[in-house]
């Protein structure tokens, strides 16, 4: 029998930017992952993303789409707990806070090729090459558009 944990989070997009935070996972590693946390038992999916992120990253942010529901198992105090994790696609629109310091040790913008080197959790690296074929397919839509209206 595993104990049962359902978060949510952002992955936050500024042009081929994205939006890292640094924590320190249980096992006390310093990690860069995307922000994340509890859903609350009044909340929605959506509505504990955009919180978290904001809480995480001082970021207001807008969700574009959903994306991955990642699920995986992970022990803590002997206990094996069963995560699952619903992602969304966010832009940012303003910042208006603080982080929350106790739990964030960083956070950064960087480029897709930098995030992919920098994530260390399986789900993640999956995120963000789903982003990346997101975009590709956006370019791609905008430019057959922008051809068919020339010709």
């Amino acid at each position: 029998m595993h104990k049962e944990e359902h978060s949510a989070g952002g992955v936050v997009l500024d042009g081929n930017k994205v939006l890292l935070i640094s924590v320190v996972n249980f096992r006390k590693q310093k990690v860069w992952t995307f922000p994340k946390g509890h859903i609350e038992e009044s909340e929605s999916p959506r509505q504990s993303a955009v919180r978290e992120v904001e809480e995480e990253t001082g970021y207001r942010c807008s969700i574009i789409k959903p994306m991955l529901k990642a699920s995986y198992f992970f022990t803590l105090n002997r206990q094996k707990i069963k995560k699952t994790v619903k992602w969304f696609l966010m832009k940012p629109n303003f910042r208006i806070s603080k982080i929350d310091t106790a739990e964030i040790t960083g956070i950064l913008w960087v480029s897709f090729k930098k995030a992919s080197r920098m994530l260390r959790y399986q789900s993640d690296i999956e995120l963000i090459d789903m982003v990346e074929n997101f975009l590709e397919e956006k370019n791609k839509k905008i430019k057959k558009n922008i051809h068919s209206k020339v010709n």
